[in-house]
């Protein structure tokens, strides 16, 4: 069975991951529809000022660091989409791209909204531990809410788990069928037909992951924003390099511009919220990890590029 089927044909995995996916975003919009319009009962539109908590600009920036991270469960989509049918169209990619981008938006203004109407700013900004949950049950008077909030973060979470694990190792899995990776992570199983080594290289990763605790998570979540954003602009970049028709340069030359902001406001030491020592320490491993599986790739690439002995002396 030749490695392309797994992408072209619904995979057991991806089906089922596909029905899970489902049923946690509905279930998790579902929650949080119920505790927004519960909150809008009992907030103050006064809450709503001031609209910054800094300078115009440099709260702007703020949030803009953090983009990345926050569509990096929606932008999954994208990554898997073609799994979805046996029958699936490349116009299709565009539905699902647009689709999660209107999604996302929409969600975002909704739980933010919905936040910021039921407390004052400053009330979130205390050192308890759930203060979102904390000032709904304050505006609310009641205990429910919070378990409602909490069950809609415990959905989340199950949700961007499965988006991301599916993504990720389909991601790994293209990289290594190109030898751009370690070669064993284009194995396919033969009897289940999914790229099981690249499942469990995403699995290993990231139960590891999660015994770093705090201290670690949070400076691999702010060097994974760049990442994204790196990645976006190599996929900006690339479509430029495919010479598309006008429409289609100036929208790969936006998105350039777009995501070289994304990183710069990270970078740059003069912008509040930049990389810290212990995020330049978490890039640094990154890079050291990522060389490690890809030194073996490019062996393999380079091998079936040379010439063997035998199409030399034909040519002669």
């Amino acid at each position: 069975m030749p490695a392309r089927w797994v992408v072209r044909q619904p995979l057991r995995s991806s089906r089922a991951g596909a029905r899970l996916g489902k049923i946690t975003t509905f279930t998790f919009l579902t929650l949080v529809i119920l505790f927004a319009l519960a909150g809008a009962r009992h907030g103050d539109p006064a809450n709503f000022h001031p609209l910054f908590s800094h300078a115009p600009l440099i709260s702007i920036l703020l949030v803009w660091q953090v983009v990345p991270w926050l569509l990096a469960g929606f932008e999954s989509v994208g990554k898997y989409a073609e799994e979805a049918s046996s029958d699936f169209q490349t116009s299709g990619f565009f539905v699902a791209i647009a689709l999660t981008i209107c999604t996302g938006l929409a969600f975002f203004w909704v739980v933010i909204s919905a936040v910021a109407y039921v407390a004052p700013w400053e009330s979130l900004k205390s050192n308890q531990q759930f203060p979102t949950a904390v000032a709904f049950e304050r505006a609310l008077h009641a205990h429910w809410i919070v378990v409602l909030i909490m069950a809609s973060a415990l959905v989340a979470l199950v949700q961007a788990f499965n988006a991301n694990m599916i993504a990720s190792s389909r991601l790994l899995f293209a990289m290594a069928r190109r030898n751009l990776l370690v070669p064993k992570l284009g194995y396919v199983h033969p009897v289940n037909q999914t790229p099981s080594q690249a499942v469990i290289a995403v699995g290993v990763a990231t139960a590891a992951a999660m015994l770093l605790g705090e201290a670690g998570l949070i400076p691999i979540l702010e060097v994974g924003a760049v990442a994204s954003a790196v990645a976006w602009m190599a996929a900006c970049a690339s479509y430029y390099r495919m010479k598309p028709q006008l429409s289609g340069r100036l929208a790969a030359v936006f998105g350039l511009l777009v995501t070289s902001l994304m990183i710069l406001v990270k970078v740059v030491p003069i912008i509040p919220g930049h990389f810290t020592r212990h995020e330049w320490i978490a890039l640094a491993i990154w890079a050291v990890l990522g060389l490690m599986i890809r030194v073996p790739g490019e062996r393999e690439r380079q091998k079936k590029l040379e010439p063997t002995a035998e199409s030399v002396s034909a040519r002669k």
